[in-house]
């Protein structure tokens, strides 16, 4: 078990090197674990964390229809900062499940990446 941990932090530091948010253009940085899933707008040039969401409220569905929900949510935060576009950081996870469910689901709500 250690070792999967081990090499999904050294995914996520490989990603981390090319991936950079800005104001205009922030970063969604997205974090599971066994039982949740969280999103955030990252301006990474001023190191500010500029919205936030996270399915721990939620508690009908499935947990890939709650990391959907929690991609609808964090795009609606985003409109609301007038953001359109982010750089998305999948934090080391395969894109796969409910990642990309969380991805389905701010593409789907209006954003771009």
């Amino acid at each position: 078990m250690l070792q999967k941990q081990l090499t999904r932090l050294a995914r996520q530091k490989r990603v981390r090197a090319k991936v950079s948010g800005t104001a205009a253009r922030p970063r969604l940085s997205v974090f599971k674990s066994n039982a949740n899933i969280y999103a955030q707008l990252i301006d990474d040039v001023a190191g500010v964390t500029l919205a936030s969401t996270s399915d721990i409220k939620e508690n009908t569905g499935t947990k890939t229809d709650k990391a959907k929900k929690v991609g609808a949510e964090i795009a609606q935060k985003a409109k609301s900062l007038k953001i359109k576009e982010v750089v998305f950081d999948r934090g080391g996870f395969l894109y796969h499940g409910r990642v990309k469910a969380l991805a389905d689901g701010a593409r789907e709500a209006g954003l771009t990446f």
